[in-house]
């Protein structure tokens, strides 16, 4: 089989702590009508935080400040392998929106398991739940 394709993911948590932003797949792509967590993949020769950084700035306008490695996993669907390195985003400046069209929104953590997620999330929403009561991230208004 292929390598796998290879994404970065943002865990950003709400300032408060008690939501995290999800990001609602468009119809047209792979997995569309999905919610997930926002990012996109990594080009050639990039680093993964440098790709997180880009494609948050891509896709939902801001730039982040602080970043750390929450969680990676590989993931087998049937028609591809993905290879998902998820990230916490605690500092950013800006303020979100759906920059390339797709729904955007503030999930509480009991609203995260009733979701449609892609299945390769199902992991990163397992170990977010058991974690939930210690996040705090969000905006920096520098």
């Amino acid at each position: 089989m292929d390598d796998p394709l290879h994404v970065v993911a943002a865990v950003i948590p709400s300032p408060e702590g008690d939501a995290v932003l999800l990001a609602r797949r468009l119809a047209c792509r792979h997995l569309g009508g999905l919610w997930e967590f926002p990012g996109g993949k990594v080009e050639p020769g990039e680093t993964p935080r440098a790709a997180l950084v880009r494609e948050l700035c891509e896709e939902l306008g801001i730039e982040v400040h602080a970043a750390t490695p929450f969680l990676e996993l590989v993931h087998s669907y049937p028609e591809r392998r993905v290879r998902l390195d998820v990230w916490t985003v605690t500092a950013f400046t800006g303020t979100p929106s759906g920059r390339e069209g797709q729904a955007i929104r503030w999930v509480t953590w009991a609203e995260l398991p009733a979701l449609p997620l892609p299945a390769a999330n199902r992991p990163v929403v397992e170990r977010l739940l058991a974690l939930a009561p210690s996040f705090r991230g969000g905006k920096d208004d520098r």
